[in-house]
């Protein structure tokens, strides 16, 4: 069974309370902790994954939502993290979750400010993008290889493109998720459907290498449990488990911005930063009216917040380098909201920019025996997922996630035989027909709460099978309302509602 309730929760807790020991004790519930979990749970091991939160609470909701091929890392010579990334895309879009990631084209407008050099020099960029595509196995229909667009091409996507001088464009294709947060919650109900305990607010405390006591964060009980390994996928909170790993995060900051102010964008607007050879700055169409400008890569000194904020100074870079590309300019007026994400990297004690850190995954096992799995991208988290436990060594099948859907998945063709509107498949796959079941025929249910785009049956949906134990879980992680303030304010009489039911 997939689903995810505080009943459920409250019964695997008692369970866990009276076994006394798993075999995988994960901690943390983002998308590597929940990829750790499933992994663990379909080799047919017993697994329960702790979080002192909520499913996504962290890094893993605050992405881009692009499923890289490895491009900037193929740019600055890391070849084995770009092919694995290429690789790890190709899973994801299709056969892990072909319903949440689909082909996003990249758009490079060739305007004055792009000089001929770094035109061809992101073109061969492209090129090399497009022969990892094709090493990894990734076929053309799943993403087109790389061309020159016209002029008129570059308008129609863009349509406030600087028309002056402008040479037409490079045009790419890559992965997007429809939702980050929609892809950790996938990952937790598949690792449910194998037996994993997913405990969302339950904090491990005095963790070891083999256990540590769970604290229920709803009612202060705790229980001590035994684990033949323990698993550290806490991601920029890595260190308060393991304290002898030094993280130095990055922070990456994103602009919500109206659709309009682009005038109907359809491609990914991609702007090099200037003076750089392998830095852009993207505006990503995200559905419901909203466009993603990002991001930045900003070290974040002192404690860990557990959400972070943007600067002044990062909303004006990313104002600045996307305007360079646009004919009427967005002003800090038009901006909606900002989110900011941290990235778990690795100190490896230099002096340099956090920016040049690598991007690469390592799992490190500590003095008392805790696995930790640190670094890393939110593509790579499957195989991020399957080094981490296969350094538990312990007696188990094989690792099986390259070719186990997730909960939802469907390919294009077996999603057009789902019974439900666009828009629900897009985000629940073949899940959509339940979440209308949430209505129980009451055609009210499936109106939008209040002109937003979720309906009253979504949030229910959420309470009853994907673990929502409140508000916020189901209006910043379950559905992104909350990412504009004014829109949350409104939903939440709503989602108040789904919660008393």
């Amino acid at each position: 069974m997939s689903s995810l309730n505080a009943h459920r929760r409250a019964r695997d807790l008692a369970e866990l309370a009276e076994q006394g020991s798993v075999d995988v004790l994960v901690v943390g519930g983002g998308a590597t902790g929940a990829g750790v979990a499933l992994d663990a749970a379909s080799r047919g091991l017993s697994v329960a994954l702790a979080e002192k939160h909520d499913l996504a609470f962290g890094t893993s909701r605050w992405s881009s939502k692009l499923v890289h091929g490895g491009l900037r890392y193929l740019a600055s010579g890391n070849v084995g993290i770009a092919y694995e990334s290429a690789v790890e895309r190709r899973i994801l879009m299709e056969r892990t979750a072909p319903h949440l990631v689909r082909a996003l084209p990249q758009l490079v407008p060739l305007i004055p400010g792009v000089a001929a050099k770094q035109a061809a020099l992101t073109g061969l960029g492209f090129l090399a993008g497009d022969l990892l595509r094709r090493g990894s196995g990734t076929s053309s229909a799943t993403l087109p290889a790389p061309r020159r667009a016209s002029g008129a091409e570059v308008r129609r996507m863009v349509p406030t493109v600087r028309p002056d001088r402008l040479r037409g464009g490079l045009l790419s294709w890559d992965g997007q998720l429809c939702d980050d947060a929609r892809l950790v919650v996938g990952l937790a109900r598949t690792a449910a459907a194998y037996g994993a305990r997913v405990l969302t607010r339950c904090a491990a405390e005095q963790v070891t290498g083999d256990g540590a006591v769970l604290r229920d964060r709803r009612t202060g009980e705790t229980t001590q449990l035994k684990a033949r390994a323990v698993i550290n996928a806490a991601g920029v909170w890595t260190g308060e488990v393991a304290p002898e790993l030094r993280l130095r995060p990055s922070r990456g900051t994103h602009l919500v911005v109206p659709d309009s102010a682009f005038g109907g964008l359809d491609a990914g607007l991609t702007v090099p930063v200037p003076g750089t050879t392998n830095r852009f700055v993207f505006a990503l169409p995200a559905g419901s009216g909203r466009v993603y400008v990002g991001l930045t890569d900003e070290e974040q000194n002192g404690p860990i917040p557990d959400v972070p904020s943007s600067s002044p100074h990062e909303v004006e870079f990313l104002l600045d380098t996307i305007n360079s590309a646009l004919a009427r300019p967005i002003r800090e007026t038009d901006v909606l909201g900002t989110y900011s994400g941290l990235r778990p990297l690795l100190d490896s004690g230099g002096e340099g920019e956090s920016s040049d850190l690598s991007r690469d995954h390592a799992v490190l096992t500590g003095s008392n025996g805790t696995i930790s799995v640190v670094g890393g991208k939110l593509t790579t988290y499957r195989k991020m997922a399957q080094d981490a436990v296969d350094a538990a060594q312990l007696p188990a099948r094989p690792c099986r996630t390259r070719n186990l859907p997730l909960i939802g998945a469907a390919t294009p063709a077996g999603l057009s035989r789902v019974d439900a509107s666009p828009r629900l498949i897009a985000r629940y796959g073949t899940e959509a027909p339940a979440v209308v079941a949430e209505a129980e025929g009451d055609a009210r249910l499936l109106e939008p709460v209040d002109g937003l785009d979720v309906t009253p049956a979504e949030l229910r949906y959420a309470v009853r099978h994907e673990g929502a134990l409140d508000a916020a879980d189901l209006l910043d992680r379950r559905t992104r309302i909350g990412l504009v303030e004014a829109d949350r304010a409104r939903a939440v009489p709503a989602a108040e509602e789904a919660l008393a039911e």
